[in-house]
């Protein structure tokens, strides 16, 4: 499978590793074939939109980066005294407070090798039940029939055994609170990261506790001292593990391809787009904030005429309606079933559209109809 996988991305190109932010978009969209395989297969979809001709602006700034690596360094500093101390304070005031944090070496030769580093670590500090900090480790998880190594910000140990993912982020906390949508994006993101814990948790005996509750770190107001909060990821966790369980393995969908498809950036755009073509896609509204071939879908979808183009809450209330053009023949009474409840409420909708343009006065047009001015004062 890894040489198909490497057939696809073509000759000499190297695979692209897949982290939890995008990991969380794909669990988003689990209908899309075309993310899983080309996620599953290493493949750069913005180097692929550009070689489409559909560049992405999907991404992050490098000025954003930048301060990011600052804000998490400054987090870090001291052995990660002051993250250790903001675990403390916020999600376990009644243990020993961490007078000196233990911070393990995690070097190991390649993903593989620090993801079985960080597993032995893992154990050694829950045997030690001291204040541990594991600084960027590597954790494996199985979506859709191929590894994928994740790296979260860190992972602090508690005394009493109980692992806890942090993620730290250089949007501000104003006033205690952040913005509810970069929050929910990092709570999904986290979600990811509790499920390799788990993972690896339950290769341990007795199992340890992965708790449910991550540690948010942001800048404080417009400062750059850290602040915390505590973020309940139970929801988000349930529902990232139920979609990466929908998602069709990504062997299945490669053999289900044209001989010889390959989705090489240096390909001539014809040659991709079929390639790209070849494989289902699901659109909607929501992959133009998380995948990079969202503008090249889009496109395709409003040619199509796919009413998933108006976003996922319509296309379910619509059912066996694809297309605008089935959803105006139905209102119209051209097609559909009767008993469709969707395409009885287009009818009804149609009617009383009909019925209010055809009560609707219509103005007297010309100088005549236009109001009288108020006198000057």
């Amino acid at each position: 499978m890894r040489h198909r996988l490497a057939e696809l991305r073509g000759p000499d190109v190297p695979p692209k590793a897949l982290d939890a932010r995008a990991l969380a978009a794909l669990a988003a969209n689990p209908g899309c074939e075309r993310r899983a395989l080309l996620d599953g297969a290493g493949i750069d979809k913005a180097k692929l939109a550009d070689a489409l001709g559909s560049p992405s602006a999907f991404g992050q700034s490098q000025f954003a980066f930048t301060r990011g690596n600052a804000f998490e360094a400054r987090v870090k500093a001291d052995g990660g005294a002051e993250l250790l101390r903001l675990v403390h304070e916020t999600l376990d005031p009644r243990a020993e407070p961490p007078a000196a944090g233990l911070v393990p070496d995690l070097t190991a030769a390649g993903p593989e090798g620090r993801a079985a580093r960080t597993a032995l670590a893992l154990r050694e500090a829950t045997e030690a039940a001291a204040w541990t900090l594991l600084d960027h480790p590597m954790l494996a998880l199985d979506v859709a029939g191929f590894p994928a190594f994740l790296e979260p910000d860190a992972v602090v140990v508690h005394p009493d055994g109980s692992w806890t993912v942090v993620e730290i982020k250089s949007f501000p906390m104003l006033d205690g609170s952040a913005d509810p949508a970069k929050v929910g994006a990092a709570a999904r993101q986290s979600a990811v990261y509790v499920l390799a814990l788990e993972r690896v948790a339950s290769l341990i005996e007795p199992a340890p506790e992965v708790r449910h509750q991550v540690l948010l770190v942001c800048p404080r107001d417009f400062s750059n001292l850290p602040a915390a909060s505590a973020v309940d990821i139970r929801k988000q966790r349930s529902v990232t593990r139920r979609q990466l369980d929908r998602l069709t393995r990504v062997e299945d969908i490669a053999d289900a391809l044209p001989a010889g498809t390959c989705f090489a950036p240096d390909l001539p755009a014809p040659d991709l787009t079929t390639a790209v073509e070849s494989v289902p896609a699901a659109y909607a509204p929501e992959c133009l904030a998380a995948c990079e071939l969202a503008f090249h879908c889009r496109e395709r979808s409003r040619g199509e005429r796919a009413v998933t183009a108006l976003g996922r809450s319509l296309r379910a209330e619509l059912g066996q309606l694809a297309t605008v053009d089935d959803v105006l023949a139905a209102a119209r009474g051209e097609a559909g079933d009767p008993d469709d409840p969707a395409v009885a409420a287009l009818r009804r909708a149609a009617r009383l559209r009909a019925e209010a343009l055809r009560g609707r006065t219509v103005p007297p047009q010309g100088r005549e109809a236009l109001p009288e001015a108020a006198p000057c004062r």
